[in-house]
């Protein structure tokens, strides 16, 4: 997916993603590079952390499995 850095205010760039730039996503300088700056496209990408999400998966289901089966 694609975005555009369409400002940065403070420590936060604000980018447009989608096709017309209808979703706004504020990042953290922070977790963006070094050489960010306002005009720039920059390619975005999600997975699924699926080691993770395992790992949630089994730590919720030990608390339940730990509580009482009383109604």
């Amino acid at each position: 997916m694609r975005a555009f850095v369409d400002r940065i205010e403070n420590d936060v760039a604000v980018l447009l993603l989608g096709e017309d730039g209808s979703v706004v996503l504020n990042i953290p300088l922070s977790m963006l590079p070094d050489d960010i700056r306002e005009g720039l496209y920059i390619d975005v990408a999600f997975a699924i952390d699926t080691e993770s999400t395992n790992k949630a998966h089994d730590e919720v289901q030990s608390l339940l499995d730990s509580m009482p089966n009383e109604p």
